[in-house]
């Protein structure tokens, strides 16, 4: 039986751009996905992690995921959503909903569990995906964020991440094949971060010190898709069933030339080669642009003059500008207001400024940069072990994102209490 589904990921609904608000951006993308899922009518839609921008949204945030499941619930009925918890959201949390979440034939995995053994409960990683007549089509592998503290520690295979990431992937596919028949499908579906995938500045490093990357050897030739999250950018990894959707916005400058879409996949799973897979990019379109404007001072005036004018009277649609000027001299302080009033009127959001400072160049051809984006923990460390003379210590480092891990986990467990 052929199987139809919509794969997607990292919405990040709540996020603040900057201070920004993205609801605008957020409603305009999911009033676009409703729109393709009333024209294609897929089996179901994936959702692969990273829903939320943080793990206690605001009650906006989570509203407009309600709204849309029950909207999507009306225009397809038989659809399924399917939604795994990514390293930003409480798996706990989007877990608790799961009676609300049924009146809207969806479901969410947001955390490992165990059986009354103390084993991983797999039944519950293994979502049957039905067809219009309610006949199993396919299976999906739900693999959420994958918590050190949720993995390891069941036997002597599950020592360490490493070796409990292995093992987990080979007893659940095992168990998958064990229940699937020739005419249905395997959907892996998983958020994590793979070798060779490429990455954006707007992705928390998932992998302590970012220290290895998963391997798309854990995923056995039977499974017919991976549907991957955590990487913003629309890619293909090894090989053409292993792929990142992507997220539906850009959420960093760095992403301003991604081409944003959802995949759309159908499975043929009694083909026997290439022909059973059908791939098609559903390109999701760019409610508010984002401008990056790079050069002297000179050149950074012309080009926000430049930009195009009219105005647009809600600040939340107006377009986001970046500016990184290049100089050799100290800034004016009146800078940043000759910036905003080179942009043409009521349409532009200056909401970053960074200084490549060139001064240097004239003494030993250094060049030194200032930005005035928040630093992560990370950086902040860095930047204060590097001030305090000490050499570069990747242990000292791994050690540091550990402690991170630690609190970050503390405060999503105070956040479930």
């Amino acid at each position: 039986m052929t199987v139809r589904f919509f794969h997607t990921s990292d919405w990040h609904l709540g996020q603040f751009f900057y201070n920004h608000s993205r609801q605008f951006e957020h409603e305009q993308f999911l009033a676009w996905l409703l729109l393709q899922i009333k024209e294609k009518q897929p089996h179901a839609l994936f959702i692969a992690g990273d829903i939320f921008d943080v793990i206690n949204p605001a009650s906006a945030a989570q509203k407009q995921l309600y709204q849309f499941l029950a909207d999507a619930h009306d225009i397809a009925p038989h659809m399924q959503t399917l939604m795994i918890a990514g390293n930003h959201d409480s798996g706990y949390r989007i877990e608790q909903v799961e009676p609300l979440l049924e009146k809207y034939n969806a479901k969410t995995v947001g955390v490992i569990h165990k059986n009354t053994d103390g084993q991983v409960d797999l039944e519950r990683l293994l979502v049957p995906i039905y067809d219009e007549n309610k006949k199993i089509i396919a299976w999906c592998l739900t693999l959420p964020f994958l918590r050190p503290a949720e993995i390891t520690g069941f036997n002597e295979q599950t020592t360490n991440s490493k070796n409990a990431i292995a093992y987990l992937h080979q007893q659940l596919i095992s168990a998958a094949k064990n229940k699937k028949s020739d005419d249905q499908a395997l959907i892996l579906m998983s958020h994590a971060h793979m070798q060779g995938g490429e990455t954006s500045d707007s992705e928390r490093p998932i992998i302590i010190g970012n220290e290895e990357a998963l391997s798309t050897t854990l995923f056995d030739d039977v499974i017919d898709y991976v549907a991957l999250g955590h990487l913003h950018k629309p890619q293909k990894v090894g090989q053409e069933h292993i792929r990142y959707s992507g997220s539906p916005i850009p959420l960093s400058f760095s992403e301003i030339n991604y081409k944003h879409q959802v995949i759309e996949v159908t499975i043929d799973p009694t083909e026997i080669d290439d022909s059973r897979f059908k791939f098609e990019t559903l390109p999701i379109p760019r409610s508010v642009q984002l401008h990056k404007i790079k050069g002297e001072l000179n050149e950074v005036f012309a080009k926000l003059k430049a930009l195009s004018s009219g105005e647009i009277d809600n600040i939340d649609h107006r377009e986001y500008v970046d500016i990184e000027y290049h100089t050799d001299v100290p800034p004016q302080p009146n800078l940043r207001q000759q910036f905003e009033d080179a942009l043409p009127k009521g349409r532009y959001r200056l909401v970053r400024i960074s200084r490549q400072y060139l001064a240097s160049e004239k003494n030993d051809d250094s060049a030194a940069q200032m930005s005035l984006e928040p630093p992560t923990p990370e950086k902040l460390f860095q930047q204060i072990w590097d001030k305090q003379g000490y050499s570069n210590d990747d242990a000292v480092l791994k050690d540091f994102l550990s402690l991170v891990q630690e609190v970050e986990k503390s405060l999503e467990n105070e956040h479930e209490v």
